[in-house]
Parts: C-alpha cells; structure tokens; sequence
C-alpha cells in the first residue's frame, strides 16, 4: 500500500494539474454568506472524488491543496507530519485562527452510481487490489476549506488576525494529527488560540450545522488479544488446552465489563469485532486471537476498560490451565474530542446569526471517533462541529419510515453535493470571521 502504481500516480496528476483552480463563488449575499459554489469548486469537489487516495498516501491531493493555498497567497509548507499540508496568512494584528481539513479517502468499493464516482484501486501489501473512496466525506471537507480561504482572502478587510489553514493525513487511522504536531505543527508556525473543523453527516439535513458542546466524540483503542492453549485432535479434547474454550469464555466475561464494572452514566463500549482460530473440523488449535474496539469518554473509564481486559483475559486462561498468559495489546489509540464549552457557545451564536437559529442544533454525543481531539489536548481551544449533508426529502421520508441513511463509510454514502458545500463554506467564514472580528470603534 506505500507505494501506488506509477501509472496512477501520473494520471493522477495529470487529471489535477488540469483542474484550472477553483474560484470564489458570487459576490456574498449577506454578513458571512456565499452564493451557491461557483463551477470551478464543483470541479474541484468532483476530481477529488474521483481521485480518493488512502492514509499515508495523499501525496497528489496534498498537493492540490498547497497549490490552490498558493494561489491564494498563503505561505505554503508541505510535508509536516508526513504529507501535511499548512498555510499562513497574515492579516494584521489579532487572534490565529486554524481551520483543518482531513486528506486521505477509505479501502472501500464506491456504489454510489455517481458519473464521477472513483474508480481508483491500488496494490496492497500482499499485490491484492484495494478500491479506494471519499466515503467519509474528506473531499467536502476540502472543498469548504479552499471556499472559505477565497471568502476570508476577499474580505480582508472585514477580520484582523493570522490564518492557520492544516490539511492533515491520515485522519482514518488516527494518526495523522499526532504526526503533524510532533513535527512540530505549534512549534514551526503560529500557535493557533483557536482551532476548529467540520464534520460532515447524513443525520442531519443539508443548509444545518450540528455543534455538540463538551464531549461530542468517543475515545477509540483497538486491542488484539491472543489466546494460547495446545493443540491437538478434535477427537481427544482431554489431552488438549482448548484456546476456542477459553475465547469464548473470555468474550462472555469481557461484556460484564461495561454491564457490572462501569458507571451506567459514563458511556463505554467494548466489542469483540473479530475472532479467528482453528484450520479443520477436528483440530483444536494452539491460539485464537481477537481484535476488539473499546470506546468511552473519559480517561478514568478508558483506562479500567483497558486494564479489566488484560485481567479477564489472563483469568480465564489461567482458569483454563493455559501453558502461557494471553498478549494484549493496544494496537491503535485515538483521545475522546471534547468541544470546548466557551469556543462551542461563541461558534453557535455565529452559526445562529448566519444560518438562522432554526438551521443550528446541538446534537447529542456520538461514539464514534476523530483525531481532531488531539489538537485540543494540545492546549488549544478546539471545537469540531457537524455538517448536515442529507438531502433534506431523503432524510424525512427516512425518519418516518424508521430507517437510516448509507451512513459514513458506507458505498452508498453521497452527500447532497452543492447544497452542503455551501453550507459548509458559509459556516466556516462566519465562525472565522468572528473570532478574528476587528474590535468595534
């Protein structure tokens, strides 16, 4: 997977290199407002789409949004935490603001039907084909990043202050954050005092935004567990120690973690998404091993839940008479995303005035999870808030038929294209534009 076909590569670049870059919609209609995206950033959303790369990858879609960056008179730096992307504009005195867009696309097969629909596969690890697809929205992310650049580029007049726009890898495998702030992201450029960033979603309708005060997102730990036990024939389990015994068992007991050990008033979750072990009908192997998500809020519960794992696990071995202790490890981390209360008021009361106070709500906490929450346990006043993307009809008809929407990371998933993104361009100039606000005289 590190390293595409050249082939691709280049069509890649070509197919971007002749994008002429994207223009600023119409004139604005009021305060903070656009009018509907002009062509060139519909253009810009639909080569992004059709040309999705995977975490650790972004190398050309990076590339475009230095370039459009450049355009725009940002002082451009490529290359932080792997293939980030940050800009600076200086605009007098005042605040720093940063606005952060995610890069990278999904190993998922696009279904939507859509005429520009990705049809990019790479080579894996291993020379299998992997489909790859904007199915978390990422190239709506980008879009609005580079619409509510040109917004702010044209009404420097109306804010003072420094832009910190990150165009960050690797959102998908929660690394990409932490990569770009260990390569010295508040060190090298301007430390924002506030940072912020959308999320776009089909649980709410398009021209809506969603802002969650204090925790809105989960924290996630993907932990392996490996069972031993011995080996041997199906037929004479007595001469065996059988690790599928004891995986069961500790896959029961692992849900009396969250049900008997936890508050019922702070959320967690663990489950067991994979269990392997074993070749044939009739041979009892020497390991299964389990993959398992744990999420919760705060660090105290994440913490027990991570520690009750290690000890059920070693238990039921040592129950079992297990010739060695079970391995668990934590594989992949990502922090809880806490909205900061104050920035969340001052962000809705913006959202309110440009949106309409009907367009604005305050969603309830999800147990899903965004490395967006490493920037605020980095110091920084950080609020990411939601983007509705649902074709308004859709998502009624859906509710009264008691159903869902293709959720976020679905091959279905489409969000109502023109819609949301001028949604999503109006929303982030007019919070921008008020935390840079010039004092009045």
């Amino acid at each position: 997977m590190r390293k595409q076909s050249a082939v691709f590569a280049a069509v890649l670049l070509c197919a971007f290199s002749a994008l002429p870059p994207a223009r600023a919609a119409d004139a604005p209609k009021g305060e903070g407002a656009t009018a509907k995206p002009s062509p060139d950033l519909i253009r810009l959303y639909e080569e992004i789409h059709s040309h999705p790369e995977l975490s650790l990858h972004e190398e050309q879609t990076a590339a475009r949004m230095a370039s459009e960056l450049r355009r725009l008179g940002f002082d451009v730096t490529t290359g932080v935490g792997g293939t980030g992307v940050v800009g600076v504009l200086l605009n007098g005195p005042g605040p720093t603001v940063m606005l952060r867009t995610e890069l990278d696309a999904l190993p998922v097969l696009e279904q939507t039907g859509l005429p520009y629909a990705s049809r990019v596969k790479v080579k894996g690890p291993s020379g299998e084909e992997i489909p790859v697809m904007h199915a978390c929205g990422h190239d709506v992310h980008m879009t609005c990043w580079v619409g509510t650049a040109e917004q702010l580029v044209q009404s420097r007049g109306r804010w003072s202050g420094t832009l910190l726009w990150v165009a960050q890898p690797a959102e998908e495998r929660a690394n990409g954050a932490k990569a770009m702030l260990e390569d010295g992201l508040f060190r090298r450029f301007p430390r924002p005092d506030y940072a912020v960033a959308l999320h776009d979603t089909p649980k709410l309708a398009s021209g809506t935004v969603g802002v969650t005060p204090g925790f809105a997102l989960s924290s996630a730990d993907s932990v392996d567990v490996t069972i031993f036990g011995r080996g041997g024939h199906g037929a004479e389990p007595q001469s065996t120690v059988d690790p599928i015994v004891i995986a069961a068992r500790t896959v029961l007991a692992l849900q009396t973690i969250v049900s008997r050990e936890n508050n019922p008033l702070d959320p967690a979750i663990v489950t067991v998404g994979s269990i392997h072990g074993g070749t044939k009908h009739n041979i009892i192997p020497d390991e299964v091993k389990l993959q398992l998500t744990v999420r919760s809020y705060r660090k105290e519960v994440r913490d027990h839940i991570l520690s009750a794992i290690q000890r059920i696990a070693r238990g039921e071995a040592e129950a079992a008479g297990a010739p060695k202790e079970p391995t668990v490890k934590v594989v992949e981390s990502c922090p809880a995303t806490y909205n900061d209360p104050k920035l969340s008021s001052r962000i809705e009361d913006a959202l309110r005035h440009e949106l309409g106070a009907a367009n604005v709500s305050e969603p309830p906490p999800e147990m899903v999870s965004e490395d967006f929450s490493e920037y605020g346990l980095a110091g920084v006043p950080a609020v990411q808030f939601l983007l509705g993307a649902a074709v308004p009809s859709e998502l009624a008809e859906a509710k009264k038929e008691g159903r869902s929407l293709p959720s976020l990371h679905s091959p279905f998933f489409k969000p109502d294209r023109d819609a949301t993104i001028e949604t999503g361009i109006r929303a982030e100039t007019a919070v921008v534009r008020d935390l840079l606000a010039k004092p009045k005289p």
